[in-house]
């Protein structure tokens, strides 16, 4: 007896965009693209919020030093400053979970180079079309299901 999909939005969501992406993307060289793409857009912006929440922090210690530098120890702008800094250890996590997402990329976009080397006769690429046709409406399909279950033991997906 196959296992029913799940009904809950989070994965409802899933079922379309990933039916979405088989049907728009229906031939092996377009998921290439469309993964590379999605792994570098992944990268830029995880770097670039990591370089940003760096400044941040920058200007936050610079702030706290002028502040402590200010005659009698405590400048006016103190309170700000202690407030941005309220949870340091929640925030340098944070940071150090971000630089672990870029090194993952890193290894990702390794693994996806080797990918691009694969190229395949235009016969195959049709019977990609052909699969892809089949597969994308089909809420049963084995990987779907297993993407589904991995869903659902991450709590703490956006919703």
């Amino acid at each position: 007896m196959p296992e029913e999909p799940c009904q809950c939005p989070d994965c409802q969501r899933f079922y379309r965009e990933h039916d979405r992406l088989i049907r728009e993307n229906p031939t092996l060289r377009q998921q290439q693209e469309l993964n590379w793409a999605a792994l570098q857009s992944f990268r830029t912006l995880a770097g670039r919020v990591m370089e940003e929440l760096q400044k941040q922090q920058e200007a936050t210690e610079a702030a706290a030093s002028q502040a402590n530098a200010a005659p009698g120890g405590q400048g006016a702008g103190t309170g700000a400053v202690e407030d941005q800094s309220a949870e340091p250890d929640a925030f340098q996590q944070a940071m150090a979970d971000l630089e672990n997402i870029n090194a993952h990329l890193f290894s990702i976009e390794a693994l996806m180079e080797r990918i691009f080397d694969v190229r395949v006769p235009d016969e195959v690429e049709q019977k990609f079309r052909e699969v892809a046709g089949e597969l994308a409406p089909d809420p049963l399909n084995a990987d779907r299901l297993r993407l589904n279950r991995l869903l659902h033991q991450t709590p703490d997906l956006p919703g």
